[in-house]
């Protein structure tokens, strides 16, 4: 079996509703097996309408209401252990 690299790891996805966020998203849920993978964002409906759309995702899938200019939010999002960020926030 291939070793990915982002396979069991966790990822944070900054403005991970967005464009970007969901494409980046879709990409490495169906080719890769990553531990979670972290939606970060300001818009509650926004992530509502993801997590539907990603439903079978469920458990792998973490969503995050916050700002990447608010420093305390951002340091919670990141408390329990992230291997990398996607920058994605405009």
């Amino acid at each position: 079996m291939e070793n990915h690299m982002l396979d069991n790891k966790t990822l944070l996805v900054t403005g991970g509703t967005g464009s970007f966020g969901h494409c980046f998203t879709k990409y490495v849920l169906e080719h890769y097996n990553p531990k979670k993978i972290i939606i970060y964002s300001r818009d509650e409906y926004k992530q509502f309408v993801m997590r539907n759309k990603f439903k079978k995702y469920d458990a792998k899938l973490r969503f995050f209401i916050g700002d990447v200019r608010d420093e305390a939010r951002m340091r919670s999002a990141l408390a329990g252990g992230v291997d990398y960020i996607i920058h994605a926030a405009a």
